[in-house]
């Protein structure tokens, strides 16, 4: 089936009118089709060619080559041409011959719309018996032929690149505006139509509208419009990408990669590339690399990356290579390479992929990204002889660089020059003390703060922690450098071996279980320690596995102890009393003098919890070991802790108040809270007893000892105390003299035995049996009567505000008088018992 045809012009009279109106049409064809037809076919002369040309003149004219959109949906190919003057001599005449194309219908033999430029086919005259031929083909013009269009494409080519984005853009989206090309010759404008047709996929190209010449773009409907300089000005609007080519060419870089494909194809004058790319970008890029034509770093990346995901025949894939190795890269090729050459290492011949992983493995190393694992068996002779004469000076560069971490690129950049054979021996013990920093790094991180001890070893008073971001032993690089690398290994191990022993806790976290071979290397015993430490279980079990862990007897190295000692206690962790006196006592004083852990021994006394009963024990230990060495602070609390222990047994001789607070107050130093507090417990412990000496009750009230009296009366509140006088009536009794003594001996006193007697006895007192009362008062009686008649007093409903107000000074003045030792008030007027 031929297309239907239309003829239009200026002509004379006849039955359709005269002037410009269709001279020749084809049977069927609608008016509707005839009306918009018209407004497309139409045809302006340019401004500035000659109003009244000559028949050469004429032939300089640009021709309207267009191909437009229907309304329902068919298609307009036509070609306007001018002609001159009409049939009555008026000059602006035009001829235009158009070709419809139904819905869905293409030219014959399914060519491309551009293909019909200068087509012999066309006329610039009306037949002259009014009816169109058939066409049933258009036979190209010379001007879109492929070497015509590869030297014009050479000789546009700072417009291609930024053409073929904007085509991309206005043929995928038909919002996205207008490309308008101008050039001084409509013919050239056919051109680029022509290499656009080539590049785009064959069906958007059979749907590219556009015309080759126009003197008013903007009332121009096609996509691609040609105009030349003396065109209707276009205004600044983005519905407009303009092209213009009789000015300087562009400068703005260019960043869609497909059109950077394209322009560098059409340079390199290899169109046949331009298969229907139905597979998208990918085939292309590896097509025009293996026909050897260069193209950007992002193009090479897209090749790669496609060439990886598939199975390519061997020559193909050689060639690619080949090509991909050719130029520089950027940041987005090499992890492109990288995929490509870890899909085909092993499964190509090593000649067809070691050019590859050269360039992967040389990128890597200067660009500083992901060193790839090279097989001894991935690179040729050849090609390892070049890789490690290029590589040495970056390599060597790269072991020796401070800036980087140490147990990071450092030591990739060493396995690669063993793989290259580049020497680094010099490098190895400068690296080797980066490295041991690195791992044992001590800088603190966010932890709660550990208990302070107000005495002792000084290391012991912080927290010591790793940094929580400290790189961690045991990945395979630095296992395999340590395996394979003596000098390295002999290096590495001296320097962290002064770390272990400088930090033992920091560097424990950063060794401990990391398979750090210790055993391929005798000596180092803090090292040993700290790799073979074993966290949790008992801890002297824990020390004396790590004395034997050590390889070395302390007696020979004493900071071997040290050492040890720090691990199984670090900062802020103390042996119990019983640990610190089995540590004294198993190694003895002088080892401990030697290794400088004599005030870890004496922390432990001192900030020892309260309910830690070997403390005693241990003080005592701590002052016969140490008699000479003790500063005068430690020694002082060292007597009160060993003196808290002897109160209650036969030891405890006579004065204990006064020998606890002449102890305290002769410290040079001040004593501990938590030894002070331990020693004021005990004593008040001791003063709630059954059997108390009045003198030391007396010494009691009258010290007024803010603290001792607080734990005196912390002692009388105790459950103990209360347990047992409910059950013990003789103990209310001693419990009922002693807190009523004394009075006006000092407010302190007064104030604590009236809170005793109100608080702790009085609610015992009151729910006692009768018979427990009566036994209570026999025991006052035998006493002394005044003894009894105080409790009764006491005991009488309503007395006890009295009884506390006459104990803590208020009430009814009484007269002087001498007081006697158990009175509850003196006599009166100076009268005796």
């Amino acid at each position: 089936m031929t297309p239907a045809q239309l003829h239009y012009t200026s002509a004379p009279p006849g039955p359709d009118g005269s002037g410009f109106r269709f001279t020749a049409v084809s049977a069927g064809v609608p008016q509707g089709l005839l009306r918009e037809a018209e407004q497309l076919i139409g045809y302006e002369p340019p401004r500035d060619f000659p109003a009244r040309p000559d028949t050469e003149e004429l032939k300089s004219f640009p021709k309207a080559f267009a191909f437009s959109e229907l309304s329902d949906g068919g298609r307009l190919l036509s070609r306007s041409v001018y002609t001159g003057a009409d049939y009555t001599g008026r000059w602006g005449n035009f001829h235009a011959h158009a070709v419809h194309l139904p819905p869905g219908a293409r030219l014959p033999d399914g060519a491309l719309p551009i293909t019909a430029w200068e087509s012999p086919r066309w006329s610039d005259t009306t037949p002259p018996d009014g009816r169109p031929g058939p066409v049933d083909r258009f036979e190209p013009s010379g001007l879109l032929r492929r070497d015509g269009l590869v030297a014009f494409a050479a000789s546009r080519q700072p417009w291609l690149a930024p053409f073929f984005a904007d085509l991309r853009a206005v043929a995928e989206d038909p919002g996205a505006g207008q490309l308008v090309l101008v050039e001084q010759d409509s013919a050239d404008v056919a051109q680029w139509i022509a290499l656009a047709c080539a590049v785009l996929p064959r069906e958007q190209a059979h749907r590219l509208t556009f015309t080759t010449y126009t003197r008013r773009p903007q009332q121009a409907r096609q996509q691609i419009v040609g105009v030349l300089p003396s065109s209707e000005q276009i205004p600044q609007d983005h519905r407009y990408r303009v092209h213009d080519c009789t000015r300087r060419p562009p400068s703005e870089p260019v960043t869609d990669t497909w059109a950077q494909v394209c322009a560098r194809i059409w340079i390199a004058g290899r169109p046949d590339l331009f298969r229907d790319p139905v597979d998208g970008l990918g085939p292309l890029t590896v097509a025009a690399l293996v026909e050897g034509i260069g193209l950007p770093s992002d193009a090479r990346a897209v090749a790669a990356r496609w060439a990886a995901e598939r199975l390519l025949p061997e020559a193909t894939l050689g060639a690619l290579i080949a090509g991909l190795c050719r130029d520089g890269e950027d940041a987005d090729e090499p992890a492109a390479l990288a995929a490509l050459w870890e899909r085909v290492d092993g499964q190509v011949p090593t000649a067809v992929s070691a050019p590859l992983a050269a360039r992967v493995l040389a990128s890597a190393v200067r660009g500083g990204g992901p060193v790839p694992a090279l097989r001894p068996g991935s690179l040729t002779p050849q090609v390892h002889a070049d890789l490690a004469r290029a590589l040495a000076p970056v390599l060597r560069e790269g072991v020796a660089d401070a800036a980087q971490p140490a147990d990071g690129r450092p030591l990739t950049l060493l396995r690669v020059a063993d793989l290259l054979g580049v020497d680094c021996q010099d490098l190895l013990p400068e690296l080797a003390g980066r490295l041991a920093r690195a791992l044992v790094d001590t800088a603190p991180q966010e932890r709660p703060a550990a208990r302070e001890h107000p005495v002792g070893h000084p290391a012991l008073r912080t927290a010591e922690t790793a940094d929580a971001t400290a790189p961690r032993l045991g990945t395979p690089a630095l296992l395999d450098a340590v395996h394979e690398h003596p000098a390295l290994r002999l290096a590495l191990f001296g320097s962290l071996d002064a770390l272990a022993a400088a930090d033992p806790p920091a560097a424990a976290r950063t060794l401990a279980g990391s398979g750090l071979p210790v055993g391929l290397q005798p000596g180092f015993p803090h090292l040993r320690m700290c790799v073979l430490a074993e966290p949790g279980g008992d801890r002297l079990a824990r020390f004396h596995g790590a004395l034997r862990t050590a390889g070395a007897s302390p007696h020979a190295d004493p900071s071997v102890l040290r050492t040890a000692l720090r691990l199984v206690w670090p900062a802020g962790d103390l042996p119990t009393g019983q640990e610190a006196s089995l540590l004294l006592n198993e190694l003895g004083s002088d080892l401990h003098r030697a290794a400088g852990t004599r005030d870890l021994l004496i922390d432990a006394a001192l900030a020892a919890p309260a309910d830690d009963r070997d403390v005693p024990a241990l003080a005592a230990d701590l002052l016969r070991c140490f008699t000479t060495e003790l500063r005068p602070g430690q020694r002082a609390a060292l007597l009160l802790l060993e003196y808290a222990g002897l109160l209650g047994t036969p030891g405890e001789g006579e004065e204990w108040v006064r020998r606890v607070l002449s102890l305290r107050d002769g410290a040079a130093d001040p004593v501990p809270d938590t030894v002070l507090h331990r020693a004021f417990d005990a004593l008040a412990r001791r003063l709630v007893a059954d059997s108390v000496p009045e003198s030391e009750l007396y010494a009691l009230a009258r010290s007024g000892e803010p603290e001792l009296l607080a734990a005196y009366e912390r002692a009388g509140r105790s459950p103990a105390v209360a347990d047992r006088l409910r059950v013990v009536p003789s103990y209310v009794a001693v419990c009922f003299r002693a807190w009523s003594a004394f009075p006006g001996t000092h407010p302190a006193w007064d104030e604590t035995g009236a809170a005793l007697l109100g608080k702790v006895l009085r609610p015992v007192v009151k729910a006692l049996p009768a018979e427990d009362v009566a036994e209570v008062e026999a025991a006052l009686e035998r006493a002394g009567r005044s003894k009894l008649d105080a409790f009764r007093s006491w005991n009488r409903p309503g007395a006890l505000g009295r009884l506390a107000g006459r104990l803590s000074g208020r009430g009814r003045r009484a007269e002087p008088g001498a007081a006697w030792p158990g009175d509850v008030e003196p006599p009166y007027r100076g009268g005796r018992r």
